[in-house]
């Protein structure tokens, strides 16, 4: 095989410290994975030393990468941190208080409604924006637009130096002409704005939720699309005449609801990729998770900046279209995911009252936690973990010392603080991360009738496995399964996914009197903008694969359930099975339903389309069984060190083995440490992990006892 003739696929996923590279070379099968630090003042440097890093590895060149995959943080880390550039907002005349009107709910019920702190609007009521003109829900025009006032507005955000612009007019779902026009006149007045168009992100109803989804998109809009500029520049240095002249490299942006996009689209609709990250993630846990048997799985995925959690079933992340990222609601399709400040950088600190916190702050990769020696100021998750010798003195298998003595210092010195011993304020600090992480778990699992005993908890990311011990304990999880190169699961979870775009249209009909002639036009509009996606995607026709959803409710309901709608002709037959499988699924989530109810009318909501373009997946590779191999202590055990579990037992000899070295049916009883190159899993006493045929980790009790 000549170096011409291959083909390397490359996912790489950037997180707040590390960038995970995963390349798969698809003549071959093999898998290559590796790490390298971020550049959080640039994250596209990190990731261009990690594809040159792979390549080198590979003895390969970029002559060889047949496509690139990403999921980034960028726009998840800026919504988490709530580091938001001015935005202005532009919607009908009388509707200038949506954003604070809101839903007109209490997170958790009324009975919060002490203690619930109302979050602060995305947009000042100063930088609210109306114009006359108005839609009806049919998209008739009511009163026509007034152009007047909109130069007018245009040019107020142009001299208050306002540039990035959300639009929402009312009913614009079924009409966006006012809002083009709105556009074409900001060209006009303030042609450096970025603009996001409320019927072009979200092409639905509900006027609040509609105006924050456009508004996020609007707010990450500037950064994510320099960062993917940038990135997609840089690659083209891959294409010139040293690496044969070759067109283009494909690039791929993971989106939140599963699939990837292409860059060059990515930059026109950024608020898909608000999850991009933590959907990789998802994905690679809950197809290695199928592969090992376990058909109930919580994803925990672990990182620099914030962890994220989800639901899978059978190999399949939840979908949901009422999703948060922070405080900030956005209503796209995306993976089921609950994200929480709590990450290896997240910062410990101290309130006025002297009550011990940590996170949502984190001191990413620069200047990282205080044992990194680049200037941090404030000890984290991590120098915790480095203090009690849970991770080593070094990352990356040595290519990164750590200071132990730095993180020691920080520790100590937040233990004088609290009045603590630097073993218990250590361990606080860690307490405090597991609990927010379990909460996380919860939110997703108990709070929607899930039995979490049920699942396993799968772990990955660079920090992910370092507190699963104790979510057993706290959740009593049945478990937990650890997939070998746990830090890169989110970047060999871009290569397992299809290019995917989605499409929705609002259409408010009652089942009894449901015109098909509509429901097929509306449809068939929709498949049509996908497949033109897909064919602009490089995919033949022949190769698109469409997927159809209807969104139903009970007349009266205010929300809805959605069921897949199957292929074929939209008769009444037809019709009459979407709503059977409503009826059935509205039973499987609320335990009742109104089947065969004459009075209770089935009222049609959204229909929806997604595109979706087929990839080759890798295999997930096999390892060697231990029957016949030497003993594992003389295999894999590196040495012995002194770690803290408990801060009241103190420091324990724990054993350390070199994951590697370890192989199908290997065993190992707590206390002791597992290291590999990008990761570290500390098994507790009462705990023991079994190595399974793919190298997977399973860790399980060998005690009853578990904490309150």
């Amino acid at each position: 095989m000549t170096t011409a003739q291959r083909r390397i696929r490359i996912g790489i996923d950037t997180g707040g410290t590390f960038t995970d590279i995963v390349a798969f070379d698809e003549d071959s099968g093999t898998l290559t994975t590796t790490k390298t630090p971020s550049t959080p003042a640039n994250p596209a440097d990190g990731f261009i030393t990690g594809i040159d890093k792979v390549l080198a590895e590979l003895s390969a060149t970029g002559a060889d990468i047949a496509a690139v995959s990403h999921g980034t943080t960028v726009a998840t880390n800026q919504l988490l941190e709530g580091k938001l550039d001015r935005l202005g907002f532009i919607t009908t005349e009388g509707y200038e208080f949506i954003l604070e009107i809101a839903r007109q709910a209490v997170p958790d019920g009324y009975g919060n409604s002490y203690f619930w702190v109302k979050p602060g609007r995305i947009v000042p009521a100063d930088l609210v924006k109306t114009v006359a003109g108005r839609m009806d829900f049919e998209g008739n025009e009511v009163r026509p637009f007034d152009e007047e006032g909109a130069r007018a507005a245009a040019r107020w955000f142009r001299e208050h130096d306002v540039n990035t612009l959300g639009v929402n007019f009312l009913h614009a779902y079924a009409n966006p002409d006012h809002e083009q026009r709105m556009r074409a006149i900001l060209a006009e007045e303030h042609p450096d704005a970025v603009v996001s168009l409320s019927s072009e992100v979200l092409r639905e109803y509900r006027e609040y939720e509609r105006s924050m989804t456009t508004l996020v998109d609007a707010a990450v809009k500037p950064k994510v699309s320099r960062y993917v500029t940038n990135i997609h520049e840089r690659l083209d240095a891959y294409t010139g005449a040293e690496h044969g002249d070759r067109g283009s490299i494909p690039f791929y942006i993971m989106k939140s609801n599963g699939g990837v996009l292409s860059a060059d689209e990515v930059v026109h609709q950024p608020i898909t990729t608000v999850l991009s990250g933590p959907a990789a993630g998802a994905l690679g846990a809950g197809l290695i998770a199928r592969e090992a048997g376990f058909e109930k799985v919580l994803t925990c995925d672990g990182g620099g900046t914030s962890t994220d959690v989800t639901v899978v079933l059978d190999g399949e992340p939840a979908l949901t279209t009422e999703g948060t990222v922070g405080a900030y609601p956005s209503k796209i399709p995306m993976i089921d995911v609950v994200t929480v400040g709590a990450g290896g950088g997240s910062i410990a600190w101290t309130t006025p009252e002297g009550q011990l916190k940590v996170g949502p702050q984190s001191a990413g990769a620069d200047p990282g936690p205080l044992c990194y020696a680049k200037g941090g100021t404030e000890p984290t998750i991590t120098d915790a973990h480095v203090f009690l010798g849970r991770i080593p003195a070094h990352l990356l298998g040595g290519e990164i010392p750590l200071d132990v003595e730095a993180a020691r210092t920080g520790i100590a010195a937040l233990a004088e603080r609290l009045g603590l011993s630097p073993e218990h304020a250590a361990a606080g600090i860690l307490e405090i991360s597991a609990w927010n992480q379990a909460n996380a778990l919860r939110q997703i699992s108990v709070k929607r009738g899930l039995d979490v005993r049920d699942f396993m908890l799968a772990t990955f990311g660079g920090s992910g496995s370092l507190l699963a011990c104790r979510l057993v304990d706290i959740l009593d999880l049945a478990g937990v399964l650890v997939p070998l190169n746990p830090g890169n699961v989110s970047a060999f979870g871009l290569l397992t996914v299809d290019v995917r775009n989605d499409y929705v249209q609002t259409n408010v009909a009652k089942d009894i009197g449901l015109d098909l002639e509509a429901i097929t036009s509306i449809f068939d509009a929709l498949t049509a903008q996908a497949a033109s996606a897909l064919t602009d995607e490089g995919f033949a026709a022949a190769d698109h694969e469409f997927q159809r959803s209807v969104d139903l409710r009970y007349f009266g309901q205010a929300f809805e359930v959605r069921v897949p709608a199957p292929a074929g002709p939209v008769t009444r037959e037809w019709a009459d099975s979407v709503t059977a499988a409503f009826h059935a699924e509205h039973r499987s989530l609320y335990g009742y339903d109104f089947a065969g109810d004459a009075e209770q009318q089935v009222e049609w909501v959204n229909l929806r389309v997604s595109g979706i373009g087929p990839i080759t997946r890798p295999e997930i590779p096999q390892i060697a069984a231990a029957a016949g191999a030497p003993d594992i202590d003389e295999r894999a055990r590196t040495s012995v060190r002194e770690v803290c579990f408990d801060a009241d037992a103190g420091f324990v000899e724990a054993g350390v083995y070199w994951r590697p070295e370890l192989l199908s049916g290997d065993r190992i009883t707590g206390p002791a440490i597992i290291e590999e190159f990008g990761s570290t899993v500390p098994v507790h006493p009462g705990f023991r992990a079994d190595v399974d045929s793919a190298g997977n980790l399973v860790i399980t009790r060998t005690t009853t006892e578990a904490a309150q």
